[in-house]
């Protein structure tokens, strides 16, 4: 009964794993049958490639503001929004809406805001007043990476919210009860009875958000395709050029390794910080 899944686990999984493997032990273009080299492509990664340096530095700066921006913000409108009332299925909806849209939707749109000449977040600013305060958002080095980091922010925070109210209405409404009869304020509440009961949420949450910082790739290709200057080029960008725009499949692989390996370290750690909690 279970041969046929296996075999499908098998040619949709481990075969394009393995093969990824087995081109990254090679010079290869994509179309001739390339040359073995090894771990040459590993080493080069290591070192003496400074633009993969800068492209991981950026991907896990990505992963770290988005990580903590996400998962506070979603835990916080989780915790108001738990009561199944009108108004708070309401405010679900409004802020789960923008992950039913496309990551190439969601570009666009902040594209638009983010213009510097007519995007709606300058004029904004000029009409306040604010003029000193209106950049070229996703034109500077200085700023592109952050205006990105808000998208991600705003594009997943309610996908993460309905997680959190899944997790937060299994917790046992007499633990609040006696934290009411015991007198605690609704912060002591949440420090001592919402948090430690929503730690194994969490850890699900981080890791997933990990997961999604790490293949953003569409958001950040569709918005600057890495630029200006690679500022804000991650693993995914990085990989996609390598291969499809210089035909050094070999690299990409052994470039794609090392995401894999970068995923499989930093949820592995969250877990352990998370686990030790709980």
């Amino acid at each position: 009964m279970s041969t046929p899944a296996l075999a499908l686990y098998a040619f949709l999984f481990l075969f394009p794993v393995l093969s990824n493997f087995r081109y990254a032990l090679m010079k290869w273009d994509g179309i001739d049958e390339g040359e073995f080299v090894g771990l040459a492509n590993f080493k080069k990664l290591a070192t003496d490639d400074d633009l993969a340096i800068k492209v991981l530095g950026n991907n896990i700066e990505f992963m770290f503001w988005v990580v903590i921006f996400q998962t506070l913000l979603a835990l916080l409108f989780a915790t108001y929004l738990v009561k199944n009332t009108r108004a708070s299925l309401f405010f679900r909806t409004l802020f789960f809406f923008p992950t039913i849209l496309s990551s190439v939707s969601v570009a666009m749109i902040w594209l638009f805001l983010y213009d510097p000449n007519y995007g709606a977040i300058n004029s904004t600013l000029v009409r306040l007043g604010l003029d000193s305060l209106a950049l070229n958002w996703l034109g500077s080095e200085t700023s592109a990476l952050y205006a990105i980091i808000f998208v991600q922010v705003w594009f997943h925070t309610g996908q993460m919210m309905v997680i959190y109210i899944a997790g937060l209405q299994q917790i046992p409404a007499e633990l609040y009860e006696a934290a009411n009869v015991d007198g605690a304020s609704r912060w002591q509440q949440f420090k001592s009875v919402t948090w430690p009961m929503a730690l194994p949420t969490s850890a699900v949450v981080v890791a997933y958000t990990t997961i999604q910082s790490f293949r953003a790739f569409d958001l950040v290709y569709a918005t600057t395709q890495g630029g200006p200057n690679n500022s804000t080029s991650i693993l995914t960008t990085m990989i996609f050029q390598t291969a499809f725009n210089e035909f050094r499949f070999g690299y990409a692989a052994s470039q794609s390794i090392l995401m894999i390996f970068m995923i499989f370290l930093i949820t592995g750690l969250q877990r352990r910080i998370l686990r030790t909690r709980y």
